[in-house]
C-alpha cells in the first residue's frame, strides 16, 4: 500500500523496525517475531540496509518474504552510500515486480574499514538525490502503481550529527521534502521535548509531510551505552540516568525502567498529535509488546479509538 493511503487510514500510524538477519537459525528466530507482532496490526514494518549495501540481498529477501507470507506492509530502507545508478535502479525496479509500495530513501554510511571512502565515486551523494531519482522512476511508469513509490526519509530531533548548524539541518530536510519525500521518521530520542522542537522547526521550514517518531526503549545498560554510539551521542536525560542507576546491576529492573519511559513517551507523543510512532525493535516483540499493554492498547484500531480517530 502507498504510504499516502496509510496515513489516510492510520492517524496516528504505529510501525516497527526490524534488521535482516545473517544466519538461517537468526532468520526463524526474527520470522518469529514478526508473525508475534503481526497480530498487533501495525500500519507498516521497515527493514534496514547494511552500511554500503552489505544486507542488500538480506534486505531484499527478507522484504519479499514478509510481503509474501504476512499481512504486513513492508518498506525497504536504500542508502545511496557505494552505489552507482545502475544498481540502485536494479533494486529498485526488483521491489516494484514484487510489489513493493514504498522505500525509505538514506544518505548511509561506509561499511567498516571503508572510513575514508571517497563519496565522489557514487551517482548519490546526499539522500535527497535519491529521493529526486525515485521520483524520477516513478515518473517514468517503472512502479505498478500510477503513483510510484512512496518515499520516506531520516529527521534528526537531536540534529543531524554531520550538520551542527541547526538551521542547514533544516535546509537539508527541506530539500529532501521538496524532492518529493512523502513522509519523515526520526532517529530514535529519548526527551520529547527534543521532538516536539524538530516538529515546530520543520513547521517554520515549511515541511508539511507527516513525521513520525522513532522510540527505541532502554532494555539493559550495555545497550544504552550501544545506543549512545550508534545514535551519534543520542542524548540520555539525567531523570532516566538516574533510574537506570538505581536498578544497579538488576537486568530486570533496567529493562522495566527503559519500557516505563518509553511508554511515557508514547502517552505524550499520542496526546500532541503525533503522525505516527516507530518502534526500532531489535528484532525482538517482547518490549514492544509491554509497551503495547502498558498503553492499554491491543493493535492500531485500538490506538485510533484512544486518539478518537
Amino acid at each position: 500500500m502507498h504510504i499516502q493511503d496509510i496515513f489516510q487510514r492510520h492517524r496516528p500510524t504505529i510501525s516497527f523496525e526490524f534488521f535482516p538477519p545473517k544466519s538461517a537459525e537468526a532468520s526463524e528466530s526474527l520470522y518469529s517475531t514478526i508473525t508475534d507482532l503481526e497480530g498487533l496490526k501495525p500500519s507498516f514494518v521497515s527493514v534496514t540496509y547494511g552500511a554500503g549495501g552489505s544486507t542488500r540481498g538480506l534486505t531484499h529477501d527478507l522484504v519479499v518474504r514478509i510481503k509474501e507470507t504476512t499481512s504486513l506492509d513492508p518498506i525497504p530502507h536504500l542508502t545511496c552510500v557505494c552505489h552507482q545508478e545502475p544498481e540502485i535502479r536494479e533494486i529498485v525496479s526488483r521491489y516494484a515486480e514484487a510489489g513493493v509500495g514504498n522505500i525509505l530513501a538514506l544518505g548511509g554510511d561506509p561499511p567498516t574499514g571503508l572510513k575514508d571512502y571517497d563519496r565522489s565515486r557514487d551517482s548519490f551523494r546526499h539522500a535527497a538525490d535519491l529521493v529526486a531519482y525515485l521520483k524520477k522512476f516513478n515518473d517514468s511508469g517503472g512502479h505498478p502503481d500510477p503513483r510510484g513509490f512512496g518515499v520516506g526519509v531520516a529527521g534528526f530531533p537531536e540534529g543531524h550529527p554531520a550538520t551542527p548548524n541547526r538551521l542547514l539541518e533544516m535546509d537539508y530536510l527541506k530539500r529532501k521534502v521538496d524532492a518529493g519525500a512523502d513522509y519523515i521518521v526520526t532517529q530514535l530520542f529519548f526527551s520529547n521535548a527534543d521532538f516536539h522542537d524538530f516538529r515546530d522547526r520543520c513547521e517554520l521550514a515549511g515541511i508539511r509531510v507527516p513525521i513520525v517518531a522513532g522510540i527505541m526503549p532502554i532494555l539493559s545498560a550495555k545497550g544504552m551505552e550501544r545506543m549512545a554510539e550508534l545514535a551519534a551521542g543520542a542524548r540520555i536525560p539525567a531523570k532516566l540516568l538516574r533510574s537506570i542507576a538505581r536498578a544497579g546491576d538488576d537486568p530486570e529492573a533496567v529493562e522495566r525502567v527503559g519500557i516505563h519511559h518509553a511508554t511515557e513517551q508514547c502517552v505524550d507523543l499520542l496526546e500532541n498529535g503525533v503522525a505516527g510512532i516507530h518502534f526500532y525493535t531489535l528484532n525482538k516483540s517482547s518490549a514492544t509488546r509491554r509497551i503495547y499493554a502498558n498503553l492499554g492498547l491491543r493493535d492500531t484500531e485500538a490506538v485510533q479509538t484512544a486518539r478518537g480517530g
